[in-house]
């Protein structure tokens, strides 16, 4: 019910309109100190339309300078990063190295450190061994 009456209401303040505009736009043409009163007005709506664009230009130049700064900080952060990946890498290297010798060193009982898939390896290659050994030393 409402937007018919806005709807209405706006034709007829358009067609209004355009008799009063037409007719401002003949007196200004006419008469000198109208005319002047409305270039005056038209010069300060147009100081004041330059004015916001060149104050909207510069604020739109700030945000993309902030814009900048952001991205460059986020580029140094994911390059720090990206070191400390690089950096905790090569540490891990060294621990898994440091291991591999560990497991290499032989023990105070003779064998090596190994983990259990080694160590039932190792059993297993010594099983083997010592029942080859045992026939030999029965014949003997």
């Amino acid at each position: 019910m409402v937007l018919p009456l806005v709807k209405l209401g706006s034709l007829a303040f358009r067609t209004l309109s355009k008799p009063i505009a037409a007719r401002l736009k003949h007196n200004a043409g006419i008469h000198p100190k109208f005319r002047g009163f409305i270039i005056g007005l038209a010069q300060v709506a147009g100081t004041a339309i330059i004015y916001e664009v060149q104050r909207s230009a510069r604020a739109e130049a700030r945000k993309e300078e902030i814009r900048k700064q952001e991205i460059e900080a986020r580029k140094q952060r994911i390059e720090e990063l990206a070191s400390e990946v690089q950096m905790m890498k090569k540490r891990i290297s060294e621990i898994e190295r440091q291991q591999d010798e560990r497991r290499a060193l032989p023990n105070s009982r003779g064998s090596t450190t190994a983990t259990p898939m080694h160590a039932a390896s190792a059993a297993a290659a010594a099983a083997a061994k010592a029942k080859h050994q045992q026939p030999t030393a029965a014949a003997a």
